[in-house]
């Protein structure tokens, strides 16, 4: 049965994908840091059908992840997919006022988490039709307006990660097509429904979770964009 590792596992995009790939028999690992919450998606998506195992892990550091990783291959065998959808949240509000230290931080999960992740499993995913999926957000675009929004609610390390996030997946996914390994991502421009900013024209994470199992079968598109649909 083909594994599916989520990093960075909540109730909105890391559930949907969860579920897409379990409904479809694939058995599943979520990883998160708050163990209440990943016995909760378990228990859910146990309900619906899916075999999920939560490991408590933190996608921002190293040596945390890279451990998670190996106990998840130790007790349920080979990685056949990873789905990031963990984020920093906002620790620079300003690049103008915080110090390199700080700004560096912003890079701890889409950038240091992600190329841990696919270090730690990079022989599982080669080894067969292995995939690595990845949840960004349409803050890293090259955009004038995009950049004055960030500005706007203090989105300024959001906006950096989002950006090294999309240039490391299209490392990734030149570097590994070779060995077999499909990468790829989402980037929403938008809110989703059930987060805190969600508005009445939200995307459903369910759609995103379909558009990413599709981008795994097909293999094709590297960098897909799905927008909000505004009156």
């Amino acid at each position: 049965m083909p594994l599916l590792v989520v990093i960075g596992y909540g109730p909105g995009n890391g559930h949907a994908i969860a579920r897409e790939f379990g409904g479809r028999g694939w058995s599943v690992a979520i990883i998160g840091r708050d163990a209440g919450r990943l016995d909760a998606g378990v228990a859910e998506l146990g309900a619906a059908g899916v075999s999920a195992r939560p490991f408590v892990g933190d996608a921002s550091d190293p040596a945390s992840l890279r451990s998670t990783l190996e106990r998840i291959r130790s007790e349920l065998g080979p990685v056949t997919a990873l789905a990031l959808t963990a984020y920093r949240s906002v620790v620079v509000d300003d690049v103008l006022a915080g110090d390199a230290e700080r700004v560096a931080h912003v890079f701890d999960i889409g950038v240091a988490g992600l190329l841990t992740a696919v270090q730690a499993t990079r022989d599982d995913l080669r080894a067969g039709t292995g995939a690595v999926l990845v949840v960004n957000g349409a803050l890293g675009l090259q955009d004038d307006a995009i950049d004055a929004y960030a500005v706007s609610f203090g989105g300024d390390g959001v906006a950096l990660e989002c950006t090294a996030k999309t240039k490391l997946v299209g490392l990734l996914a030149a570097r590994l097509r070779e060995e077999g390994v499909y990468v790829g991502e989402v980037v929403i421009n938008g809110s989703v429904k059930g987060s805190p900013h969600a508005g009445p024209t939200a995307i459903d994470p369910a759609d995103i979770a379909r558009r990413l199992w599709t981008m795994a079968e097909e293999r094709t598109e590297v960098h897909v964009h799905i927008a909000e649909q505004r009156a």
